[in-house]
């Protein structure tokens, strides 16, 4: 029996990774299930997955998935574009620019989809186990014990032990990004490898036990064998993928032209019921491009045959032409059951000048939503308001029942207008003409009172005399559709008076300059929440305000602070969803984001090869996941010439 101590030093998890979904197993060996609910405060719960709440929809012996097809037929290749550039294969050290593809070889305790989204996608927040076959752990969540799987191996056949789980773990703790370490590091101060096959977590005393469990079961496991031959560091840029386990691995990769994935033939959990009806492709491949343009234009030749749109003036016009009118390319909206990404653009909190609210206020009266929706986006979105929008969470109205409760809990932390008045919704602004008379008058208005004065050049000036300048940091590889959006933007602010320019910088300048946070405004976005745990304070929380990747406002506020706290240790749902109701409250009320639109499904083409379930889970669309390719299909396109 071996101990090794998790060290305290600030490491972050990266935005292309998403530690803490799901993972199944259809086995329970002897062990005995005990919902958490009904279990005494000493009694030891033994499981095939975790939920925090203690409920499962899938039991021990699922035969699969529901919304999969069990039946799905294995072969042929998918093949998505990429615009931008990227120098490396490493996501996990906030160096360099990885593609999400990077790691989609790897898997964890708790196993995700290979495009990093929740498995299962029709239910939230439960965890089933994958390189594990069952855990167990005390109803106080003081640790947790993962049995694995001895059959689980590696792409070169060596086993996944316990070893392997303890030192990925402390080496994404050690070299991985700072707010990932903060939020898991002083979680976890102690892992115990028992034997070959099973490892013991270890939990802080006194702190929340959200998170802790789906943290831990989540971390990428890697050989340990591998990096102690190779040399290798997580700090440094990966040209060499290290070992996976999973049912794809990495057979070409040239970062300026693409990456390609094949499926495993001797994948050891292939025949698992958490994989039936999953991991269908025998190839995913990877076009890289340099603009959006280009990457059309490559769609409709057929260099790559599916491709996700997020251009709404491209979804509206540009798909007229023969092949989709001959049916060779399939247009589909499908339907989207996930709060949209809370979508904006970011104030960087840190400048001196937006800590003024009116300010904030006034800049924000420049975007024009109605106009832009119609005049530029073809009327195909809505507008955002919420951080977890059409959810049971978002707030509502005036607070009232368990929520207001909640609130006046905080005492003098929460200022007094929030409790009576409404949550703070988006202005409105003339559909007709791009510059709102009204909320310009408004804007100038507040301006003036902040001390941001017009002068003989009709530009404004600082409180201390200084020319008022912004710069907005934007990424040349967006769409045409989104530079109109933002330079309509400026134009209105400019006309208020403020010195404002658009940065339009390519990928690999606007990815330092978004991690140095060198910029007043940035085209950006928070993830949504449905659920509370650790991520929460990586976006929202003080602690990390100035340094997290995940938060690039640069938020921190006492009164968010301690809404997520409550949150965490919250022992209902009814409590739970209360405060994460105020949470999104408040941070409407905090005001660092103009919100800007999302839209309701999916909008994915795909050449008429690809076949997919007829409901499309919630949480996923599932098209590197669960979709399956039709081989008499895929050979009546070549007869026709659509494709090579």
């Amino acid at each position: 029996m071996t101990r090794s101590r998790a060290l305290a030093r600030r490491t972050s998890q990266n935005p292309l990774l998403s530690f803490g979904f799901v993972c199944l197993s259809f086995v329970l060996m002897s062990a005995i299930m005990v919902r958490a609910e009904d279990a005494a405060p000493d009694e030891v719960i033994v499981s095939h997955g975790y939920s925090f709440y203690g409920d499962l929809t899938y039991p021990a012996d699922f035969p699969h998935f529901a919304y999969v097809n069990p039946d799905a037929p294995k072969g042929g290749e998918v093949s998505m574009p990429f615009v931008g550039s990227l120098d490396s294969l490493n996501p996990y050290n906030g160096r360099g620019r990885a593609h999400l593809f990077s790691i989609m070889h790897y898997e964890s305790l708790l196993g995700e989809a290979p495009s990093q989204v929740a498995v299962p996608a029709d239910v939230y927040a439960e965890l089933y186990c994958l390189l594990c076959e069952r855990l167990e752990y005390p109803v106080s969540k003081e640790w947790v014990i993962f049995y694995m799987r001895p059959e689980a191996r590696f792409s070169d056949g060596s086993p996944v032990t316990a070893h392997d789980v303890a030192f990925s773990f402390e080496l994404i703790t050690t070299q991985g990004l700072p707010s990932y370490a903060q939020a898991v590091s002083q979680r976890v101060p102690e892992i115990e490898v028992i034997d070959d096959y099973t490892i013991k977590f270890y939990f802080q005393e006194g702190i929340s036990r959200r998170s802790l469990v789906e943290v831990v079961g989540g971390v990428p496991v890697w050989s340990k064998a591998w990096f102690e031959e190779t040399g290798i560091q997580l700090s440094e840029t990966w040209t060499q993928p290290p070992l996976g386990s999973g049912p794809y691995i990495i057979t070409e990769h040239d970062l300026s032209r693409r990456i390609v994935l094949e499926r495993r033939d001797d994948y050891w959990g292939k025949d698992l019921a958490f994989n039936v009806g999953r991991n269908n492709f025998d190839r995913i491949r990877l076009e890289i491009f340099s603009d959006n343009a280009a990457a059309f234009e490559a769609f409709k030749a057929g260099e790559y045959t599916m491709r996700v749109e997020g251009d709404s003036r491209r979804w509206a016009t540009g798909y007229d032409f023969p092949k989709l009118r001959d049916g060779h390319v399939i247009k589909a909206e499908l339907p989207d059951g996930a709060p949209p990404g809370a979508t904006g653009i970011v104030f960087n909190l840190g400048r001196t000048v937006f800590q003024d609210k009116r300010v904030r206020d006034a800049i924000a009266l420049a975007y024009n939503f109605e106009w832009t929706n119609e005049s530029l986006q073809y009327g195909l979105f809505r507008q955002r308001t919420s951080f977890s929008e059409n959810s049971p969470v978002m707030a509502v109205g005036v607070p009232e029942g368990t929520e207001l409760e909640f609130l006046k809990s905080l005492g003098d932390l929460v200022p007094s207008d929030m409790l009576t008045s409404q949550v703070r919704m988006p202005h409105t602004s003339d559909p007709d003409r791009l510059f709102d008379r009204r909320n310009a008058r408004e804007a100038m208005r507040l301006l003036d009172e902040a001390g941001y004065k017009v002068g003989a050049d009709g530009m404004r000036t600082t409180p201390d005399g200084q020319p008022f300048q912004l710069s907005f940091l934007f990424s040349a590889a967006s769409s045409a559709t989104g530079k109109a959006i933002m330079e309509n933007f400026i134009s209105n602010v400019q006309k208020l008076g403020v010195g404002i320019r658009l940065d339009e910088v390519d990928t690999a300048q606007y990815t330092k300059r978004e991690r140095d946070r060198d910029y007043d405004l940035v085209f950006d976005s928070y993830s949504p929440f449905l659920g509370t745990g650790t991520g929460l304070p990586q976006q929202f929380g003080s602690e990390a305000a100035e340094f997290s990747l995940f938060n690039p406002a640069g938020l921190a506020s006492p009164l968010i602070d301690e809404i997520m706290d409550r949150s965490l240790n919250a022992t209902r749902l009814e409590e739970e969803q209360a405060a994460l109701r105020a949470l999104d409250r408040a941070l409407r009320h905090e005001f660092f984001m103009i919100p800007l639109w999302y839209k309701q499904d999916h909008w994915v083409a795909y050449y008429n090869q690809y076949e997919h379930p007829e409901t499309i889970p919630p949480y996923a669309l599932g098209h590197l996941d669960f979709w399956w390719y039709n081989a008499d299909k895929a050979a009546a396109l070549r007869s026709a010439g659509a494709l090579r």
